[in-house]
């Protein structure tokens, strides 16, 4: 993955190798956008997504308006994690988990191919067996969807594998 650095992890016992934190990218089920409000407070959101490995982007798909578009307008410099597996050890008063955090620049009105090749893309992921009707849908509902494409500045992941 472009731009994977754990240098400034604090914790350099807790990394999570480039290739998991890849996995875990291709495979979470959702992640958190976190971003900055017009009003200056912030704000986090957990939403499906689906990373384009090629660009190096993670795609959303949305309503055309909102509060997230309304904060991104204000702020483009938005944070999406990505957690994987956890389990509480309460024994150890610990978690296992492991993370993504991904440093981006959400950008928005993307032009209509690259957003009908994003839905593609959700569908893959998302309903693989239904893409035949679920690209119907989308061109149904195209003109109400909104598609964020997020370019990763810089990734880094952590992980923390207590053995019980």
């Amino acid at each position: 993955m472009k731009h994977y650095n754990n240098q400034n992890i604090r914790r350099q016992d807790r990394l999570l190798e480039e290739t998991r934190a890849e996995e875990l990218l291709k495979s979470g089920e959702y992640g958190i956008l976190s971003m900055v409000t017009p009003e200056g407070e912030g704000y986090g959101i957990p939403l499906n997504y689906v990373w384009d490995e090629a660009l190096n982007s993670i795609y959303i798909h949305c309503a055309p308006e909102g509060k997230k578009l309304k904060c991104i307008a204000q702020n483009p410099n938005v944070s999406f994690t990505v957690v994987g597996r956890t389990k509480v050890i309460p024994d150890k008063f610990t978690t296992n988990y492991e993370s993504v955090v991904l440093a981006c620049t959400a950008r928005t009105h993307l032009p209509e191919d690259e957003r009908m090749a994003a839905l593609g893309l959700i569908l893959d992921k998302y309903a693989p067996e239904d893409k035949s009707i679920g690209l119907k849908y989308a061109q149904k509902s195209f003109h109400r969807t909104e598609i964020l494409r997020l370019d990763i500045v810089s990734a880094s992941g952590k992980c923390k594998r207590v053995h019980t």
